[in-house]
C-alpha cells in the first residue's frame, strides 16, 4: 500500500504496488490497442499545474484522462504563478474544491510537497528538480516489454545524476534491477537518494554502483539510458556542462561495451549531437518512442490507482 494518497516520489510505492501499476498499464495498453473504451473516470477532472513547458507529460495526461472519460484543466506557467500571485497552500486548497487530482510540474520539489500537504485530493509529481517518477514508470514498462522481465536486468545510466536518474535508481532498487550510473565528479546523483536506493536494493537484491567512467557503467548492460546535460533552469551552466560532459556522450563507440542486444533509452527531449548522436537515437537499438508512448499507459494506470479505480480494469 502507498504510505499516502499522493505520488511525489518512487519512495511513495513499494515493490508490489509498483508491479501492480505496471501490470495495470499493460492491460490498459492492450485494451487501448484493441480499440476498447473505458470511461471509468467520467465526472473526474485533473488539474495540470505546470511551471515548466511539457510535451510528453502534458499530452499523455490530457489524452489519458480523455480516454478514461475524464476532463483536464491545463494551467500554464503564467496562469497561476505559484507562490507569487498566490500562495502554494491557497492554490492547493482552492483546486481541491474543483478537481479530483492534481499533477504538478515545478522547479522545486518543495513546491510539490507543499501542494500535497495542503491538498485534499491526490497530488502527482509531474517533474521536479529532485525526481521524475512518472517517467521512471514508463521506462520500466518499456524495459519489461523489450526484455521480457525486470529482475536481474543491467541498466546503465550515463550523464547527469539528475531528477530522472534519481527516479530510475529508486525504481531499479525497488524492482530488483541492477543499475550503474556514470557521471562526472561533482555531478553524481544526490547522496541521500543513493542511500535510500541502497536501502531498497538490500531488500530486492539489486546491485547499484555510482561510477565516473562511462565504459565501465555500460559494460554488459542490457539497456543504456541518457538524458540532457543541461536541464530546465540550468541554462546559465550550459557551456561549462557541455565541456564537462563531452566524454559521456552515448554513441556507437560507447555502445560496443554493452550487450549486443542492448536497447537505448532517452526520456526526451534530446539535444542531438550532445548527450546522444543521431545515429544512436534514430538507430535500431533506440526505444525512445516506445518510452514516449508508454507515458500514456503508465499515467493512466497511475490516475486509476490514486483515484481508487484499479479494479475497474480487470
Amino acid at each position: 500500500m502507498m504510505r499516502k494518497a499522493h505520488f511525489l516520489s518512487i519512495l511513495d510505492i513499494e515493490r508490489q504496488q509498483a508491479k501492480r501499476w505496471l501490470e495495470l498499464a499493460q492491460r490498459l495498453k492492450r485494451r487501448w490497442r484493441a480499440g476498447e473504451v473505458l470511461p471509468v473516470l467520467q465526472g473526474y477532472t485533473l488539474a495540470l499545474l505546470f511551471e515548466k513547458p511539457s510535451l510528453r507529460t502534458r499530452v499523455a495526461f490530457e489524452v489519458g484522462m480523455a480516454q478514461l472519460g475524464g476532463h483536464t484543466v491545463y494551467l500554464a506557467p503564467g496562469d497561476v504563478q505559484l507562490g507569487k500571485r498566490e500562495s502554494v497552500a491557497d492554490v492547493a486548497r482552492n483546486l481541491s474544491r474543483w478537481v479530483q487530482v492534481i499533477a504538478a510540474r515545478t522547479f522545486s520539489h518543495a513546491t510539490v510537497e507543499e501542494l500535497a500537504a495542503h491538498a485534499s485530493v491526490p497530488v502527482i509529481n509531474a517533474l521536479s528538480d529532485r525526481e521524475h517518477p512518472c517517467q521512471a514508470l514508463a521506462d520500466f514498462l518499456t524495459l519489461q516489454e523489450h526484455k521480457g522481465r525486470l529482475e536481474e536486468l543491467q541498466l546503465a545510466f550515463v550523464g547527469d545524476g539528475n531528477n530522472v536518474c534519481h527516479s530510475l535508481l529508486l525504481l531499479a532498487a525497488t524492482l530488483g534491477v541492477h543499475m550503474q550510473v556514470a557521471s562526472p565528479p561533482g555531478y553524481e546523483p544526490l547522496p541521500d537518494i543513493v542511500a535510500q536506493a541502497q536501502e531498497r536494493a538490500a531488500q530486492s537484491g539489486a546491485r547499484l554502483r555510482i561510477l565516473h567512467t562511462p565504459q565501465e557503467a555500460v559494460r554488459d548492460a542490457d539497456a543504456v539510458y541518457t538524458d540532457v546535460w543541461v536541464s530546465m533552469g540550468q541554462e546559465a551552466e550550459a557551456e561549462v556542462r557541455r565541456q564537462v560532459f563531452r566524454p559521456y556522450q552515448v554513441n556507437e563507440e560507447l555502445l560496443r561495451y554493452a550487450k549486443p542486444d542492448a536497447i537505448v533509452l532517452h526520456c526526451l527531449p534530446a539535444r542531438r549531437g550532445e548527450e546522444i548522436t543521431d545515429e544512436v537515437l534514430d538507430g535500431p537499438r533506440s526505444v525512445v518512442l516506445d518510452q514516449a508512448e508508454n507515458r500514456l499507459h503508465t499515467q493512466k494506470a497511475l490516475l486509476l490507482a490514486l483515484l481508487g479505480k484499479e479494479e475497474a480494469v480487470p
